[in-house]
């Protein structure tokens, strides 16, 4: 007695179509898994004969095989429990013939109920293209399993009540699209910063443009502070952006049936004591998405940058430069995306106190280099925007005035963003961070008094090519926040003073 089912399988980012073959012979009872299923595979033989038996069905008392096929794909994870039952349960004959276009997903308990799975996005996404109708899922899977659109969705509690509805005696009602509602919960607001009004300048011509900025100042002078409200300022989510970020944090076990979808720009701040594979990504056997990954569409802010470990600032070198990060295994090669704007925060010595009134700094000027020597210069030049966030002084502490609130900056960034859109097109960039040679070409053409100022700041900072194109993005943002469509000599000016700083001229 034979018998195949319809299911999914996840590598990666990305799901595929896999077949659970079950055969039913005559022999030593037995019941094999082949197809180069791994632990949690294998242990799914254990799982589905107790929720079978516990469920009120026989289980087969004969040789079982079930192949995962394709069989040259690595299998892993608990996604397998529910077909392996299902095929089993139908190849003895307790089940009705399976509709051709269904598939089964879901980790079984024991008992029968079917547990959520990591990675329902990516295998929904994956079995729309196989040509699938329905898909059944765990209920608590079922919402995530929407968003791919397309599908006729079942959630399933427990296998007693998807073999009612496989029968025909009591149906499933399937799960309506999730559409997610405004966003909840407080977010941290510009309106809370006291003074720092060229940080806040900096932070919103980045927000506009997509750019990556790094900020250096004593202890306790708000960089922090300034960092973790950059999200309330950038421009909302689309559609696409929310099902790209989904997909990384679905894979990750970050998504739950109360928030199935990313709805807001992630914002990402590991500690400086992260490893390279947990920042780029790595694993093994199967390369798994690091914090770059987990960033995509929003913010990877780095605090304290000096004190990550070298290999780990390397990591971020051509994730920058390409928005995606490749990580090669011997089992497997995998590209994860890594779209994320790079904030980082640092003071200006080991003490934190260099240059500053008073003589509080410790440290000579030997142990500054060597404290700032730390970040590579092909790093720092993939920073666009360099920022000094100076202690403040009492009056400034003590106004009771409140400043811009992140709605009213906010209005700006976004009509910034949709100049870009318009300018761009459907096919083009998403930001100003994002334009190539082609459009830095023909969107960010100088005048004479322009050229000029770039000849200048050319000769002074010692600007390498890609300096260079980085100054013209960030003056084509200044721009779009003006509401000019001609790059003017101020805004050029205002784009060079951000690489004006002693720190970190490079």
């Amino acid at each position: 007695m034979f018998c195949h089912v319809r299911s999914l399988g996840l590598q990666g980012l990305n799901g595929y179509e896999v077949l659970a073959e079950c055969d039913l012979s005559n022999g030593l009872p037995a019941f094999d898994v082949v197809g180069l299923p791994d632990a949690a595979v294998k242990e799914a033989r254990n799982r589905v004969r107790s929720a079978a038996k516990n469920c009120g069905f026989s289980f087969p008392v004969s040789r079982i095989t079930v192949n995962l096929a394709p069989a040259d794909r690595r299998k892993a994870g608990t996604v397998y429990d529910l077909p392996m039952l299902v095929g089993i349960l139908a190849a003895g004959g307790q089940l009705p013939p399976l509709p051709a276009g269904a598939a089964f997903v879901g980790e079984l308990s024991l008992a029968g109920a079917l547990r959520p799975v990591t990675g329902m996005l990516p295998m929904a996404l994956a079995a729309r293209r196989a040509g699938i109708t329905d898909l059944y899922v765990p209920a608590d899977s079922a919402a995530e399993a929407t968003l791919a659109g397309g599908l006729t969705v079942y959630p399933v509690e427990d296998v007693g009540q998807l073999v009612r509805h496989l029968r025909g005696d009591e149906a499933l009602v399937p799960a309506p699209r999730w559409v997610p509602g405004d966003p909840t919960g407080a977010e941290l607001d510009f309106a809370d910063v006291k003074g720092q009004d060229q940080a806040k300048r900096a932070l919103e011509i980045a927000a506009a443009g997509g750019h990556n900025l790094a900020m250096i100042g004593p202890p306790g002078s708000g960089k922090s502070m300034l960092a973790r409200r950059l999200p309330s300022i950038l421009p909302r989510l689309s559609e696409r952006e929310a099902l790209e970020a989904t997909q990384v944090h679905s894979v990750l076990g970050l998504t739950s049936r109360e928030a199935p979808m990313v709805t807001r720009r992630p914002f990402r701040s590991p500690h400086h004591s992260i490893s390279a594979t947990g920042m780029a990504g790595g694993g093994s056997p199967i390369p798994r998405p690091g914090e770059i990954s987990l960033a995509h569409n929003g913010v990877l802010f780095l605090d304290e940058l000096p004190e990550f470990h070298k290999d780990v600032l390397e990591s971020l070198r051509q994730p920058l430069e390409e928005g995606r990060v490749q990580i090669a295994r011997a089992a497997a090669s995998e590209i994860f995306p890594s779209r994320f704007m790079l904030v980082c925060a640092m003071n200006p010595c080991k003490c934190g106190w260099y240059g500053q009134p008073g003589g509080r700094c410790r440290c000579s000027e030997g142990e500054v280099k060597q404290y700032l020597g730390k970040l590579s210069g092909p790093l720092l030049d993939r920073v666009d925007l360099y920022v000094e966030v100076p202690a403040l002084d009492f009056d400034a502490l003590s106004r009771r005035a409140q400043g811009e609130s992140s709605s009213v900056i906010r209005a700006r960034v976004e009509a910034a963003r949709t100049r870009q859109s318009a300018r761009f097109g459907p096919d083009g960039p998403d930001c100003n961070a994002h334009m190539g040679p082609q459009e830095i070409q023909r969107f960010c053409p100088l005048d004479q008094a322009g050229q000029e100022i770039m000849r200048g700041a050319f000769q002074r900072l010692g600007l390498t090519a890609r300096s260079y194109d980085r100054i013209l993005r960030v003056a084509r943002t200044i721009a779009d926040l003006d509401g000019t469509e001609a790059i003017q000599p101020h805004h050029l000016a205002e784009a060079v003073q951000y690489r004006e700083s002693p720190y970190f001229r490079r």
